[in-house]
């Protein structure tokens, strides 16, 4: 029997619109695992916020985090893979953004730490929003110049502001770097995450694959930064609240993440 590995994303997706996982969808997609399925998630989010939502579902693969920057297993406690800007990178991207009148939230790892670092004075008015949200994050790292933004191993630039400010960095790196560019889901803020090269759902799913030695990769979401991940599934769900782009790529529509389309799914077709 060929191995199948269901991925699912997470906001939006398996995640409903309160921003949680529902018991309904927790207690099927455990009742799956225990009777053998393979299922893991792969999300823009970091392990920091999205190990506890989804702490209730006894995962049993590694999982995708910070959109195939890292793959880690369930806890983030072991690092199966990592990719990093060069230092050459990180000097050309923050430049680029602050001569843009843009300051970057920057996500790095410094001492073996997670930290994200951000002048806090610099900070457009959508970021302070962001951060006020954050302010028990134990990674929060403020910083009193820029310079010390570029300290420790970078992974990610985080930027919400202005459309007018983003969307010309965007078209600049999208093409160079893995760029996000979009609005939150839940604040309608514009969001352009920048990522390095290779790190992506996409390119992560092919490395999970491999890790796990499956032969078979079904995949569930609902944004536009899904798409490259359906293109490399063998099977692709979109839910019904899904961006019609998305939908284009999918193998079928199935039920809203406020339904637990993604759970009633799997109970339905997961198990033969």
């Amino acid at each position: 029997m060929k191995k199948i590995l269901y991925v699912s994303d997470l906001d939006g997706s398996l995640m409903n619109s309160s921003g949680k996982i529902s018991n309904f969808s927790a207690s099927a997609i455990n009742k799956l695992i225990e009777r053998g399925i393979n299922f893991s998630f792969a999300t823009v989010r970091s392990g920091y916020t999205a190990f506890p939502i989804t702490e209730k579902i006894n995962i049993n693969m590694p999982v995708i985090i910070y959109n195939g920057a890292f793959i880690t297993d369930k806890r983030g406690r072991k690092i199966f893979h990592s990719n990093y800007f060069s230092v050459k990178e990180k000097n050309e991207i923050l430049n680029t953004l602050l001569k843009s009148g843009i300051m970057p939230i920057v996500y790095s790892f410094k001492n073996s730490e997670e930290k994200f670092s951000f002048v806090t004075d610099k900070l457009s008015i959508q970021a302070k929003k962001f951060l006020k949200e954050k302010e028990k994050d134990l990674r929060k790292n403020a910083v009193s110049s820029v310079n010390e933004l570029l300290n420790g191993n970078i992974f990610y630039f985080t930027c919400i502001d202005d459309k007018e400010k983003l969307e010309p960095v965007y078209l600049k790196y999208k093409n160079k770097f893995t760029c996000i560019y979009q609005k939150d889901i839940y604040s309608g803020d514009q969001w352009l995450e920048i990522i390095p090269t290779g790190s992506s759902k996409a390119s992560a799913l092919k490395t999970l694959k491999e890790l796990t030695q499956s032969d078979y990769i079904v995949a569930f979401g609902d944004g536009i930064n899904d798409i490259e991940m359906f293109k490399s599934a063998d099977e692709c769900y979109a839910i019904s609240n899904a961006d019609n782009e998305l939908k284009k790529f999918a193998t079928a529509i199935i039920g809203a993440n406020d339904d637990d389309g993604i759970a009633k799914w799997l109970l339905e077709n997961a198990i033969k």
